[in-house]
């Protein structure tokens, strides 16, 4: 299947910028597209790996910026933001995964989402997400993972959804800094214009707050599903005072 591709306008509204700011990012080559017959053309997965890489390297104050958009662009900024109450349950959660590499963790995180109910192509998903690895590793510094598919396709969800896995031992997950990781979200959306948002959500939650060390805590899912509630819920405020 050959990759999507975005116009100008289309692919703003994918990354919540202005078409203005967007173009003149592409001419000072700031981010991947090709010109065709004078237009701007961007395949969909160049443009998801930039913003990717945006957002999880950005500082502190663009994260906060583009969780802000994203949030005034599909939710009132309001206890009915919460996306992880709609997204995830207690039995999606496993706090004792024995892996201890990069490819049973994705293994099993597959196995995770297969469990749910809500995905339609096992073996599609898992050969997606280890593509997505070779393209560049999902691992973040302080020990997390933010897994997705390389590409974002309605067909393959019954609906969207979130999973999340923690290893009993750190595993080397490919972070920028180095460091193992044992804390991993799986993010499958079936409307890849929630994608980028769901990320940024994830990523407030764990550098605006206490999540991951409270995470680390317990193996309880009830208690894990509470604190990831009740992190969001911090995360919403701060984006309502902003």
């Amino acid at each position: 299947m050959p990759f999507r591709t975005f116009n100008l306008a289309e692919a703003a509204e994918y990354l919540h910028l202005s078409a203005q700011r967007l173009e003149e990012l592409a001419r000072r080559g700031e981010i991947p597209c090709e010109r065709q017959g004078g237009r701007l053309v961007f395949r969909h997965n160049q443009v998801d790996e930039w913003a990717l890489q945006q957002l999880l390297g950005s500082s502190t104050d663009k994260i906060e910026d583009f969780h802000r958009r994203t949030t005034a662009k599909y939710h009132d900024l309001s206890a009915e933001a919460a996306i992880i109450p709609a997204l995830m349950k207690p039995e999606w959660i496993r706090p004792e995964m024995t892996c201890r590499s990069k490819a049973s963790v994705i293994r099993e995180m597959v196995d995770l989402a297969d469990a749910t109910g809500l995905l339609c192509y096992r073996d599609e998903l898992l050969e997606s997400l280890i593509e997505r690895e070779k393209l560049c590793s999902t691992a973040l510094s302080g020990g997390l993972a933010l897994l997705h598919p390389r590409n974002h396709e309605p067909y393959r969800f019954e609906d969207s959804f979130v999973v999340l896995g923690k290893t009993v031992a750190q595993v080397p997950f490919g972070s920028p800094d180095g460091t193992t990781t044992d804390i991993f979200f799986l993010t499958c959306c079936q409307n890849d214009r929630i994608h980028l948002h769901v990320l940024a959500r994830l990523c407030m939650m764990c550098h605006h707050t206490s999540l991951l060390l409270e995470l680390r805590e317990t193996n309880d899912p009830k208690e894990l599903y509470n604190l990831l509630v009740a992190s969001e819920q911090q995360v919403i405020r701060l984006a309502a005072k902003s």
